[in-house]
């Protein structure tokens, strides 16, 4: 029996996850389109099929899934539950990211690191050195929404359910302020 396809678009729109209107980014860009995930996440048994379809992008063994922000926590701990894994989660002190917690990475562990929605890559990148820093091998990125221009900006594979580039525009060259569509600014969750 063929697998049915899952529809992540779908699922998003249904939820009301896929906003449009004049936002300002957390990192001060502007966009007309801005994914919250969180808005599908509330709902467990949605999370528990999206962690589902992230863990199988990736079929190799998994010792550590790493949270890259609060953001991904509930994927985190679906996909280290599906890879009967360790679920652990980075986290900003002071303007760096670290682990707290006492969570640790042992070396040659193999740690693949969770993103809602993955935009610059910035908190992926610090995830990663976090775990390189222990000397574990980290086998890739998993995330629902890769909104990247497709630039590579990591080192390790991206995998995601799908792509959904942003269109960023500078606040000084922005269509939307042009036309005075009201602005929502997003608040930063350590993007």
């Amino acid at each position: 029996m063929a697998k049915m396809k899952f529809d992540i678009v779908s699922v998003l729109e249904e939820h009301g996850a896929i906003l449009s209107g004049h936002f300002q980014l957390p990192n001060g860009f502007h966009s007309q389109t801005y994914i919250q995930t969180s808005a599908v996440l509330q709902y467990p048994h949605i999370a528990q099929k999206i962690a589902k379809e992230m863990a199988e992008k990736f079929p190799q063994e998994v010792n550590v899934v790493i949270s890259s922000s609060p953001a991904s926590l509930a994927l985190g701990q679906e996909i280290a539950r599906i890879k009967k894994a360790r679920s652990i989660f980075a986290e900003r002190s002071n303007g760096v990211t670290v682990l707290k917690r006492d969570f640790k990475i042992n070396e040659g562990e193999k740690v693949l690191v969770v993103d809602d929605v993955f935009n610059t890559g910035k908190l992926c990148n610090e995830a990663i050195s976090l775990a390189r820093n222990f000397k574990a091998k980290v086998i890739g990125i998993a995330a629902i929404v890769d909104r990247s221009d497709g630039e590579p900006t990591v080192s390790v594979p991206l995998r995601a359910l799908i792509s959904y580039p942003l269109e960023l525009y500078h606040p000084d060259n922005c269509p939307m302020c042009a036309q005075k569509i009201p602005l929502t600014v997003i608040q930063s969750n350590n993007r």
